[in-house]
């Protein structure tokens, strides 16, 4: 095995870079809703051996080959996001290559300065597992938190198809598992690298995986079903194809569709309606504003009959003064049974390209622009905060790729029940975005100890429970309701409390044993 590491050595620096790709795109696979997680356990032990062999005196080396080897899985984990310039192809088909590649070039920039690092530091063998989990593990932290930050299909999110595993996410959350799970697929280069003691560590380590997996099961086997007394949901989907979404025409009839799906008798509530506490419809539900609408007003009113509320996403207009263009924002509004409105809630998270331009001034000149067009310009809320909802339930409200942020999901000074997102999903068609999306709001719930009710317009609309149990769901593209009591909520979780600090530990403990072995080097 040695003999092959150095063979990798010898091959061009392209073919080197092609086979770091073709690693970073193996482990992409093991994404929702694939979940071949095991091979992660490939595709890593192929890119440390290639970052083995590269010149320890070229740094470069280490960025180009972390690089390639984020670039590769990136364009795998992101390739959904074209499906969204397929909707209005005429006016963006051709931003899609432009976009894909800079989106997926741009986050490979932090997996090529933790190869970059792990190269100079990490030495080789278990030393430079243990180093580079914890410098991607780092690297993935200012993905999410640098420029707006962008988490999407942290390598964390591999746990969905792992039972049990999930379960850590309650202590060390999306990132911490990340770590975990690739110095757990990086054993096999370990053991393949030679050395008694050194795979005799790796074994070690290796173990904490069945452990972890079992205290998982353990944890959900101790879980309570329990539900909120007198609370009842209904989560609309009303499956409308992204193409007609915004069509001003369509406005009579996507409305009258709401309607008639927040009525629909089903096996569960033969009476539809009654006895329904809150309904949920998805992200910018109607094409019009409907807090500003007389008409929709009226019409809603018998619909919610005095005893039902209404939270919807929708578009709000906002002005400042006479004359001032209108301010957009994407939002959730909530309508008491009397179909007054009763709380907003504005998006804070703005999505880049579909909600802003960045770079805007050099970019708009060139014909870019958002894929969201709005009378005005998006605006962005105030951050998270808890919204009191008709019937006193404390929520935590989101809107889309929000549930995506482990950091400051919700308002930790004034914890919700429950979290409500709201999304359209309906750009990405039959892809994996859909399943990337759900399972990471999973995560959220087990990280907070919180349940999420979900409402997508063409799936998957779902009520998941704190410990990240789908409790109801209705697949995707699929036209219908969801019924279901509210779960309760449990005790707040560790990482609720403390957030990333058992990540940090993680990361000075793996990445300890490389530098203390750099400086002892050079001591002597």
């Amino acid at each position: 095995m040695i003999r092959l590491f150095r063979r990798l050595g010898l091959l061009p620096a392209p073919v080197r870079g092609a086979l770091a790709a073709m690693a970073g795109a193996l482990i992409a696979l093991g994404l929702p809703p694939l979940n071949g997680w095991p091979l992660a356990f490939i595709g890593f032990p192929l890119f440390l051996a290639l970052l083995d062999t590269a010149k320890r005196s070229s740094w470069h080396r280490g960025f180009g080959l972390g690089w390639a080897f984020g670039l590769g899985y990136f364009a795998v984990a992101f390739h959904w996001i074209g499906f969204a310039f397929f909707v209005e192809a005429d006016a963006y088909l051709w931003m899609m290559p432009f976009m894909l590649g800079i989106l997926s070039g741009g986050m490979a920039i932090y997996w090529g300065l933790a190869g970059l690092l792990a190269r100079r530091f990490g030495g080789s063998g278990l030393q430079l597992a243990l180093a580079f989990s914890a410098l991607l593990a780092a690297a993935e932290w200012l993905r999410g938190h640098l420029f707006t930050g962008f988490p999407w299909a942290a390598p964390g999110l591999l746990v969905d198809g792992m039972g049990g595993v999930a379960q850590a996410a309650s202590v060390i959350g999306m990132t911490g598992l990340t770590l975990l799970i690739v110095l757990w697929a990086s054993l096999p280069y370990v053991f393949l690298s030679g050395g008694r003691r050194l795979s005799l560590a790796g074994g070690a380590i290796l173990l904490l995986l069945p452990a972890l997996w079992g205290w998982g099961e353990l944890r959900l086997a101790g879980a309570t079903d329990a539900t909120a007394p007198g609370v009842a949901i209904r989560i609309v989907q009303p499956n409308l194809p992204q193409k007609e979404k915004w069509r001003e025409d369509n406005a009579r009839r996507i409305f009258d569709d709401l309607l008639q799906l927040s009525m629909l008798p089903t096996a569960e509530r033969p009476d539809g309606i009654d006895g329904v506490t809150h309904l949920i419809w998805p992200e910018s539900a109607v094409p019009f504003l409907i807090d500003e609408s007389p008409v929709a007003k009226s019409e809603l009113k018998p619909l919610l009959g005095g005893r039902t509320a209404l939270i919807t996403g929708a578009v709000r207009a906002s002005r400042e003064g006479d004359g001032a263009e209108p301010a957009a924002h994407n939002s959730i509004i909530v309508f008491d049974g009397m179909a007054e409105v009763a709380a907003r809630y504005d998006k804070w998270r703005l999505v880049p390209g579909g909600e802003f331009l960045p770079l805007a001034w050099a970019l708009e000149p060139l014909g870019f622009r958002q894929v969201v067009q709005t009378p005005g310009s998006f605006v962005p809320g105030i951050g998270p905060r808890t919204v009191i909802l008709p019937g006193g339930i404390r929520a935590g409200l989101t809107i889309c790729y929000e549930a995506i942020f482990p950091d400051r999901l919700v308002d930790d000074a004034d914890r919700p029940q429950v979290i409500v997102n709201v999304t359209n999903d309906g750009w990405f068609g039959r892809s994996t975005g859909p399943w990337q999306h759900l399972a990471q709001a999973r995560l959220r719930t087990i990280e907070q100890g919180l349940p999420m009710i979900r409402a997508a317009n063409t799936g998957i609309s779902a009520v998941i429970d704190p410990y990240g149990r789908i409790l109801r769901m209705l697949p995707l593209m699929e036209k219908g309701v969801v019924d279901s009591p509210l779960p309760m909520a449990i005790s707040v979780t560790a990482y609720a409390r403390m957030g990333d600090f058992w990540l940090l530990f993680l990361t000075v403990f793996a990445i300890s044993p490389a530098f203390l072995a750099r400086f002892s080097a050079s001591g002597r």
